[in-house]
């Protein structure tokens, strides 16, 4: 009589992982202690097809990720970009065993979602983050989906992001509609991420200044002067909406009263770009042509980091740099003029 009492289809692939395996695929593993009743009831639910998942199931892992501290100290826009895979994790592998997990699965639901390539490197990236979470937990002694490298992201899908000219600013400030206006004044004006702009509340407005903690960054901005059209955009908005919004109100609001979320600001404002044959310019963009004109005006470095919250001088110049080089090449051109005339 073997081990297991006479008990059919059962493989020990390590020291304390015993599985049934029937006609070569494994259909469930069994967590209980050898020789006890819990070991025998898993072992008939699983062959009998009444246990509905293992233990260490993706769905169960996922929820104790999502109550760990490592979720709950993530900020709101990381949040959202892990919940697509967990989501994606859970429709595909929700019911099984996450100790089955091995590299060549990471790799091949990289490669199954080449087509979308930022959503195919963020599965290894939050797929090693839940591995780790089950290692602390005791579910697993090595991460599998540490070290997945990147998937390029294809030449012809990599545009940058061209900055507003002078020209689609005039356009867009003459012909776009309140609601989109206000978002391009806000994302002109505060030169701050489009991932900022949905979390303004208008107790963030004194009437002269927006505040705010950044998302990405969690680095606090108390005092951002506003621009004269971005403080003409929030006051025409604030009489529209009657004068005195709640100070826990958000600023940006859809139709049915509801916040805007970044995937709403998104949407209405391609559809306003498309509208005025705008599209080049994407709402990234808009901070860019706000860094630019600081630079225009004569701000340093440290004065545009100050207004921008941009941590190092890298990203400073390389979004200042184009409105120098402009500021440079008009007063060579102006010299060259007055030249022109001796």
């Amino acid at each position: 009589m073997s081990r297991w009492g006479g008990k059919k289809y059962l493989i020990e692939t390590k020291p304390g992982f015993i599985y049934v395996r029937k006609r070569g695929k494994y259909i469930g593993r069994i967590f209980a202690r050898e020789g006890t009743a819990e070991f025998d009831r898993e072992y008939w639910d699983i062959l009998t097809g009444r246990a509905v998942e293992p233990r260490t199931s993706w769905r169960t892992l996922i929820g104790s990720y999502r109550n760990s501290s490592r979720w709950i100290n993530l900020k709101p826009n990381t949040k959202k970009t892990y919940e697509f895979v967990l989501i994606y994790m859970l429709d595909k592998n929700g019911s099984k065993d996450v100790t089955r997990l091995r590299r060549k699965d990471v790799i091949a639901a990289q490669e199954a979602n080449s087509h979308r390539a930022k959503f195919a490197n963020d599965i290894p990236r939050i797929l090693s983050v839940l591995c780790e979470h089950a290692i602390d937990i005791g579910w697993m002694d090595h991460n599998p989906a540490k070290g997945v490298k990147k998937k390029p992201i294809p030449e012809d899908r990599q545009r940058p992001h061209i900055p507003w000219t002078d020209a689609a600013v005039k356009k867009f400030r003459a012909e776009a509609n309140e609601r989109a206006l206000l978002i391009f004044e806000i994302g002109v004006g505060s030169v701050q991420r489009p991932g900022d702009w949905a979390t303004f509340l208008w107790g963030d407005y004194d009437g002269q200044n927006l505040g705010l903690r950044q998302n990405k960054t969690g680095k606090e901005l108390p005092c951002l002067p506003c621009t004269p059209e971005l403080k003409a955009a929030l006051d025409r908005e604030k009489r529209r909406i009657g004068g005195s919004p709640h100070p826990s109100r958000p600023i940006l609001i859809a139709r049915g009263g509801s916040a805007l979320t970044i995937s709403g600001i998104t949407q209405l404002m391609l559809k306003e770009r498309r509208r005025l044959g705008l599209e080049a310019y994407d709402q990234h963009a808009l901070r860019y042509r706000g860094v630019m004109e600081l630079a225009w005006a004569g701000c340093d470095d440290e004065e545009i980091m100050s207004y921008s919250g941009h941590n190092t001088r890298e990203m400073v110049i390389k979004y200042a740099g184009l409105a120098r080089q402009i500021m440079r090449a008009a007063t060579a051109a102006e010299k060259r003029r007055l030249w022109a005339r001796l």
